[in-house]
This record gives C-alpha cells, structure tokens and sequence, in this order.
C-alpha cells in the first residue's frame, strides 16, 4: 500500500474534527447502503453516489448558518445528509416511500426540505444554477443576510445558463457561493478532454466575480474557503466562485463501470488521499481518539443507516389519491378524475 501523505496540524478542536469525522462518515456508509440496496431492485431509475466527495459538502456546512440555503443536482444525497436531513426520510424517498420527503413521488432526484432550506436535487444538469440565484435574490431582496450555496459539478460548468446566472448574479451582487464541484469526469469524460480552461473557477473573471480552487479532499480546506466565501457574500460584495476538486470513487451513476478510467488510479485516490481518513489519522495522532472510540462511532453511524433502511422497507408504497397532492390545480379536471 502507498504510503499516505502527512497531514498538518490541524488548528481546529478535538470536538470539530470529531463532528466532521461523524458527518462524512454517514454519507460513506449511506452511500454504501444505498448501493446495495439499488442492487436489490428497492431503488428504481438512476442512482448517483456521493462517495468520495464528502468533504465537500461537511466542510461547508461547517461554514454556513441557520437559514443559509443550499441548492444542488442529481448527486445530492451527501448534502441532504450534511444539512441535518433525517436519513429515515432520504432513504424513504430513494425507495419511493410514504415516509420519504417528498411522500415516495419524488425519489433521488426531487427531493426537498424546507424545514433545512434544501431546495432539492434537480435531474437536468446545470438548471438548479439560475434557481440558485434566484434564491439569493430573495434574500437580497429581504435582507436578511443569508447566503445560498449553489453547487454544480465540472460537467455542468460548460452549460450556457451557467454564464447567463453569472452574468445577472453580478450585476446585482447576489449573496451566492457558486460551488463547482470538479470530480473531474463529469458524466464520464475528463475534465481535459471536455473543458477548455484548466481552472474552472477563472471563468468568473469575465464578471468581475471573485473565486478561488480548493483541495476537495480535505474538509478542513473546504471550510477555510467556504468561511471566506461566505464573508464576502455576507459583506454585500456579491457572488464568489469555490471550485472544489473533488474525486468520485464510483461511477456517475450505480450502472456506470466507469472505464474511462483505471482502478489503479481510484485505489491511488482511496490510498493517499480519502477525505475520511484523513481526518481519522489527525485524530489518532493528535490523541483526540483512540481506535476503540472511532470503532464505536462507526457502530453507531452504521445502526443509523441500518434503521434508516428497514424504515425504508417497511414504509408503505404512496397511496393512488397522492397523485392528486401537492400539484398546483386547485381541482382536478373532470376528464381526469
């Protein structure tokens, strides 16, 4: 095995690292329950694992504030977690479910919260990008202060309403954080051989919008750009720009092989450079835990998950008149009923 690169000192508490331990934890074995589970036929359609990337979203939301929004795309079961979503709830909602967020009728892709100002989960790629700023303006509009977290992935960054949002979010200095979350093979073609520019985050510099790129793989980095981010969007300054360079162990979706790239390459990344261990390794070394402490909470993140799929399985399916809640009519046409 290669030998894992050092990691700083971290300048953060015993408490904090613990916190980010427990939270990117969850998402893994979430993400890898829900694996197996869409391998057993309880989760239909398209299934979009987050594994890999989890210090993205743990270490922004470690910068964020109650009421702060978040808006994503189809790889988002990771942000519902990081947000304080109930994993009952999500795990519901993938299997299609009654108990689910959006009562079993939404699944992987169209799911909300607006208790935890998550404001889904959108299948077409680059469109939750102008939603997120459209979000910010409401707060502008009102403001309250808050700033929206509008994550989108490498892919999606060649998308023309991406340019467009950039263009209207500067122009009327909207508090958004614009996070690019560069795994680097987009639906499965690298990011050299489908992206012009070699910083996606430059591009911002037509519109005058600040932005910076940041090692993905390490939460305490992510939080350290997300707080100042997050100053400048709060200052009134406008939008900023994070590209977070992430990396996904998995395919783009569970009937992805991902060939177009090597296993060599995936087991490089788990050796040297796992967002999760990392973090376990500067609690060890620092002594802010000991083996047996890290084997407890992983017990305890892995009863969490277990509830969270007999839930699942045990939730009924939506019943038929459910179809007719939640839409915008106020009555349901005669010819449909």
């Amino acid at each position: 095995m290669a030998a894992r690169k050092s990691v700083k000192k971290p300048n953060v508490s015993a408490e904090e690292l613990t916190h980010y331990y427990r939270e990117m934890l969850l998402i893994r074995r979430f993400e890898e329950k829900s694996g197996q589970l869409y391998g057993m036929g309880l989760i239909g359609g398209f299934c979009h694992l987050y594994i890999g990337q989890e210090a993205v979203v743990v270490g922004l939301e470690a910068a964020a504030e109650e009421g702060d929004k978040r808006i994503t795309s189809y790889r988002d079961h990771g942000h519902m977690l990081a947000c304080g979503m109930d994993p009952d709830g999500v795990m519901a909602e993938l299997t299609g479910r009654e108990g689910g967020y959006s009562k079993g009728k939404g699944g992987s892709m169209h799911m909300f919260s607006k208790e935890k100002h998550f404001y889904g989960g959108h299948g077409i790629v680059g469109a939750q990008v102008p939603l997120g700023a459209g979000l910010a303006f409401a707060d502008k509009y009102k403001g309250n202060g808050r700033v929206t977290f509008t994550y989108f992935g490498d892919g999606a960054a060649n998308q023309g309403q991406v340019y467009e949002t950039f263009n209207m979010a500067a122009l009327w200095k909207l508090p958004v954080i614009f996070v690019i979350e560069n795994n680097q093979y987009a639906m499965g073609t690298s990011q050299q051989r489908s992206t012009s520019s070699a910083e996606i985050w430059e591009r911002g510099k037509a519109f005058g919008i600040p932005g910076e790129a940041v090692d993905g793989m390490n939460v305490l980095s992510v939080k350290e750009a997300g707080e100042r981010a997050v100053a400048h969007c709060r200052s009134g300054d406008g939008p900023y720009i994070l590209e977070v360079k992430t990396y996904r162990y998995r395919g783009h979706s569970m009937s992805d092989p991902a060939k177009y790239r090597t296993r060599e390459e995936v087991q490089k990344m788990r050796e040297e450079r796992d967002p999760i261990e990392q973090v376990r390794d500067m609690l060890l070394t620092g002594k802010h835990a000991t083996e047996e402490d890290l084997k407890a909470i992983d017990k305890e993140i892995k009863d969490i998950v277990s509830k969270s799929a007999d839930f699942a399985k045990e939730s009924p399916e939506p019943a038929l008149d459910e179809l007719w809640t939640d839409i915008y009519a106020d009555e349901v046409p005669q010819e449909n009923a």
